[in-house]
Order: structure tokens, then sequence, then C-alpha cells
């Protein structure tokens, strides 16, 4: 079953997830910090050191929002990385942060859709998503677009929640992504549907060697799997043949 945020609307997922984050778009970047206790800066930091052997010039970052991990994949100093979002409203608070920084001509932000990029085939040297792909309406079609585009060689890092399998932080996670993450989402933002839509997205997503052999049905070879933070997210990897 399709998970959505909006379960009394007949949109289908790709509309619901566009206007939830048009809706909590001037709260996300705090949001984020807050229910991660600021470590999904590290998680992105992991991310891109992924790529750094492969000194990509031009980079695609899907589902980028408000651009924090294009912002810190111009550590790798390449030529150019352009984000993609279907939500406008994402895409305007990371054109501001992008102008506030001076990084305008490094980083260029579009809307589009992942599962139609909007880009010649073999395009890109490397692409990266970060906490994106659970909110895919076709999880493999996003996956192939992604591959499409990628140069021969090309890499792809995926960042993305999960759920941890040890005891006890299987069960502390648990109730936090429950019952404490949705009132703060909640009560900061006013979208309590938003924030209760994360948790269930990431129980039905299919992590871990799961989402590997999804990687490897689009194509992708050399691919692999790392837990961070006790399995609460995961670092994927994989390349283009």
């Amino acid at each position: 079953m399709t998970v959505v945020p909006y379960k009394n609307r007949p949109d289908n997922k790709k509309a619901q997830v566009a206007h939830m984050f048009d809706n909590i778009s001037p709260y996300y970047d705090l949001l984020n910090h807050l229910l991660s206790g600021g470590i999904d800066v590290y998680w992105r930091k992991k991310a891109v050191r992924a790529l750094a052997a492969t000194k990509p010039q031009l980079v695609l970052d899907v589902a980028t929002g408000t651009a924090d991990l294009a912002i810190e994949a111009l550590s790798l100093q390449p030529q150019k990385i352009i984000g993609i979002d279907i939500s406008e409203g994402m895409l305007e608070f990371g054109r501001k942060k992008l102008l506030r920084m001076g990084l305008q001509e490094k980083i260029e932000l579009h809307k589009a859709d992942s599962e139609a990029l909007p880009f010649e085939d073999n395009t890109f040297d490397a692409a990266m998503v970060s906490f994106g792909v659970r909110n895919f309406e076709n999880l493999d079609k996003g996956l192939s677009e992604i591959y499409r585009v990628l140069k021969p060689y090309g890499m792809l890092v995926v960042l993305e929640l999960s759920q941890p399998t040890t005891f006890p932080i299987k069960q502390l996670y648990r109730f936090y992504s429950r019952y404490i993450l949705p009132r703060i989402g909640k009560t900061v933002s006013g979208d309590g549907a938003a924030y209760a839509y994360l948790p269930e997205s990431v129980e039905a997503f299919p992590s871990g060697e799961a989402f590997l052999q999804r990687l490897k049905a689009a194509g992708f070879c050399h691919t692999h799997s790392q837990s961070l933070t006790w399995g609460i997210c995961s670092l994927y990897t994989g390349k283009k043949e």
C-alpha cells in the first residue's frame, strides 16, 4: 500500500508530497536539525565523503529541498551542482539561502520531477539524494531515471532514514518517531500530517538489502549499504557500468 501524507485527499502521492513540502518549507531546516539532534549534518558530510574519490565535476542533487546536501557537496570542488525538487516552496527557501551565501553561481535549483528528469542521457558525473527516495511515487522509475542521466562509471549516493533493529535502540526510536516527533513537528510547523507521514514512510520503505536489490534492478553495480547512528539512517552507494 502506498503511504501518503494526507489520507483524506484524493491526490496521488506525488501531488501530496509536493503540497506537504510547500506547507512545511518555512520550518524544514529548523525541524531537520531539531528532530535529529543536529546529527543530520554529520550524515550529509558522510554522504559527500563517499563521492570524494570520484572527483565529480557536474553533480545532480535529486529532491534537493533547501539545498543542504548541495551546499555540503561544494567541498568536492565541482564545477556545478544542479538541484531539482517538486516543491517550489522548498526551492524558494533554497534559492534565498544560496543568495545569502553567495553560492547561486555554483548551485542551480530547478523544479523538476525525479521520475522524469529533464536532462540528456549520460550528463552527470555523480548524483545524490538525501531523505528523498522514500517520497518517490514510483521508486524504480526514479532510480532508473537517475541511472539514465549518470555518465558511465558515475556514482549515486543515497541517504535515507531507516529503522534500527537492535534492542533497545529499536524500541526507543519507534516510540520517539511515533509519538514525540509528530508532536514536535505539528507544534512547530502546524502540519501534523507531514510529521506523522515521516515515520510511516520510513517503515514502508524497502531499506537495507531490499533497497540494494532495487538499485541493482535499475542497473547499478558495486552497490553497498552502511548503517549510520545505530541504524537510524543508512548510506547507500552504487555505480553505473
